[in-house]
């Protein structure tokens, strides 16, 4: 299919055929999912495949018991780790200083390193670190004065970090989606679920949270809900 295909074949599928996919098509679809853009490469992601057959019944039910969710042959839970951002931080500065030395004319290479090092050794590190929304406070307080004399972010608290995490793994789960369309696999993003259930099941630690769920498999008759409607697009498109 050409990409605008794909793009019109995925639909959000809401009944699966018994029908077994491949595992190891779905894997390569989360390979090309690890390559979407993400804010500061940070790649504070992980991907939950699940294929055994007790953990699905678990995981429907903590997806409400949604159809797109008990007829699922395969599921994956996009979860976000901003709690790995030091160690993310740490393997983005050796992997840039590598880059930089393979890359970049000999003069230069010292003060790219140098930028490197303080970009993911400092800036990443202080505006993902989270402190019972304290450090955000602080954040705000010293961007806001800067704000006055030029650009700023000013997207820096605790809750506007944890935004663009979710953002960024939203982004891996839509190339996730158009893959597993490329393959003629369907999928289905959930966000009705108990979020409590779905850590518990897959054991995940504090720091992690739950993206979305997406269901995977072939459509049934009537998988999918009729055609697809969209308002129209001068309500949504501004040309400036």
């Amino acid at each position: 299919m050409t990409f605008e295909e794909i793009v019109n074949y995925r639909r959000s599928v809401r009944l699966y055929k018994n029908t077994p996919i491949d595992a190891e098509r779905v894997k390569h679809c989360l390979k090309l999912a690890s390559l979407s853009p993400n804010s500061s490469n940070m790649q504070m992601w992980e991907f939950y495949h699940i294929t055994d057959p007790e953990t699905l019944k678990k995981l429907a039910v903590a997806c409400l018991g949604q159809q797109a969710a008990t007829s699922a042959q395969q599921m994956v839970v996009f979860v976000t780790r901003q709690d790995l951002y030091l160690k993310r931080a740490k393997q983005l500065v050796e992997l840039e200083t590598q880059n930089v030395l393979k890359n970049s004319p000999k003069e230069k290479r010292e003060k790219r390193i140098k930028t490197w090092k303080m970009y993911y050794g400092y800036v990443m590190p202080v505006l993902y670190s989270r402190f019972l929304g304290i450090l955000g406070i602080i954040r705000k307080i010293l961007v806001s004065p800067v704000g006055l004399f030029r650009p700023i972010t000013y997207q820096v608290s605790e809750a506007d970090a944890r935004v663009v995490v979710h953002k960024t793994c939203a982004l891996a789960a839509q190339t996730f989606m158009l893959a597993m369309a490329a393959e003629g696999y369907d999928t289905c993003p959930m966000e009705g679920f108990d979020g409590i259930r779905v850590r518990r099941i897959l054991k995940l630690p504090a720091g992690a949270g739950i993206n979305m769920v997406i269901s995977c498999g072939i459509r049934a008759e009537g998988g999918v809900w009729g055609d697809r409607m969209r308002v129209p697009f001068d309500e949504v498109y501004k040309q400036i």
